[in-house]
């Protein structure tokens, strides 16, 4: 059974930062690409990042580029998100994914792409 589990969110005034991490069992989690996407109230899910299975190709979605890194370290089968120079328009719930194959398509910003999913963990940024 494939568990996907999000943590690291929290209440951080504009400017600061937070890190996410995502840890998924039940599944070779070094076999497979990972994403980040999020969800603010009354709004689509949007993606944020995707990485490749070894980590070594990364994208970003324009609204983050520059301000939020995705890794992964594949012996602790863990995904994480930094996140920099936080805005009041970053707030929503995150959500870490997972794919079943080892890279990012063109479309890796479209949730479709994407197997088993996490409850998400809220990141609330004040002005």
């Amino acid at each position: 059974q494939v568990q996907v589990v999000e943590s690291g969110g929290g209440l951080v005034q504009a400017g600061g930062s937070l890190r996410l991490s995502c840890t998924a069992s039940g599944l070779r989690f070094d076999d497979y690409a990972m994403g980040w996407f999020r969800q603010a109230p009354g709004k689509e899910r949007e993606g944020v990042s995707c990485i490749s299975w070894s980590g070594g190709r990364t994208n970003y979605a324009d609204s983050v580029k520059g301000r939020f890194t995705t890794s992964r370290d594949n012996a602790k089968k863990t995904l994480y998100l930094q996140m920099n120079n936080l805005k009041p328009e970053d707030t929503a719930i995150y959500y870490c994914a997972t794919r079943s194959r080892g890279l990012c398509p063109g479309s890796w910003s479209s949730s479709y792409e994407y197997n088993y999913w996490g409850q998400g963990t809220q990141v609330t940024v004040s002005s």
